[in-house]
């Protein structure tokens, strides 16, 4: 008899086990995380999108990337689409929030967290990882304005509409106001997508009009490549570039020893792989202890 209820005893413990493990895997399986971005076309965006979707997948959850190619209007749709099928949470792949109000609004409303993977902060957004944006601006001017002898004209460009870049763009020109003989002559929107045609053909334009420029500081890597392949075509020696994100053809550029001086590495692994956790304990019931993660960078000259 007390052989035959330890047995049944152990029976129960190994289904209720069982029924655990499958409640487990259900839930993991079953959790579902919408990317949402306006830059896959940008090489480090969709780097550090799909470096993230391959970590949250690592942990059973379902993840869809939406990209809208630069269209914010498009972008508030798909949070709205993302609300619409209940998701249990929304990234926002770069992009500035506020353009996003209306979406951010419906996520809230929905009790659906939203969460910034090197995006911008407003309400609506419960935590932003990124990197010192300001920060990375100052140290390539400062790289900048040290190559050109302190002195002589800057034209910088610029992407206002992703908050990282315009950070960057106040960090440089804080940097480039400090030296008395640097003038910022130009500040250049580029266009997303295509940013190195883009920042080809205005450094071009630039060449052709004679403008007299000794550096261009550019707020991501694309602008620069376009930049000092304008440069190289053209003949011209006489002006030094900077870019920011450490991509493996702006490393090859350094390389060479050329006009492309120097940019930083974003660290988009431990980003994407911060984020993860950030929301895995979410779910688990812990919110983030801050807003903001920001992780260092590296120069590479």
């Amino acid at each position: 008899m007390k052989r035959t209820l330890v047995l049944v005893l152990v029976v129960l413990i190994s289904s209720v086990s069982l029924l655990m493990a499958a409640g487990t895997s259900e839930t993991s399986s079953s959790t579902r995380v919408a990317v949402v971005t306006p830059y896959m076309a940008n090489a480090t965006t969709a780097y550090v999108i799909e470096q993230f979707k391959a970590d949250a997948e690592q942990k059973g959850w379902k993840v869809s990337v939406s990209d809208t190619a630069g269209d914010f209007g498009l972008l508030v749709s798909r949070i709205e689409d993302a609300v619409a099928q209940r998701v249990d949470a929304i990234v926002l792949g770069m992009g500035d929030p506020v353009q996003m109000t209306k979406g951010l609004d419906a996520a809230k409303q929905a009790n659906i967290p939203v969460f910034g993977l090197d995006a911008g902060l407003v309400d609506g957004v419960l935590l932003n990882i990124t990197s010192d944006n300001a920060d990375l601006g100052r140290q390539t001017a400062k790289v900048l304005a040290e190559a050109m002898g302190g002195k002589g004209n800057v034209v910088m460009y610029t992407h206002d509409p992703h908050p990282g870049v315009r950070a960057r763009a106040i960090g440089a020109a804080e940097v480039f106001a400090s030296y008395p003989g640097i003038e910022v002559i130009q500040k250049v929107h580029i266009e997303v997508p295509g940013p190195v045609d883009n920042a080809r053909k205005v450094t071009e334009d630039l060449i052709t009009a004679k403008t007299p420029m000794q550096g261009i500081w550019a707020g991501w890597d694309e602008p620069a490549y376009g930049t000092t392949q304008a440069l190289e075509a053209s003949g011209v020696k006489t002006v030094k570039v900077v870019g920011i994100d450490g991509t493996d053809f702006a490393k090859g550029e350094i390389a060479k020893k050329g006009p492309f001086l120097a940019t930083i590495e974003q660290d988009f692994d431990t980003m994407a792989a911060t984020l993860v956790e950030v929301i895995a304990d979410y779910f688990a019931g812990t919110k983030p202890a801050s807003n903001l993660i920001q992780i260092p960078g590296n120069l590479i000259q």
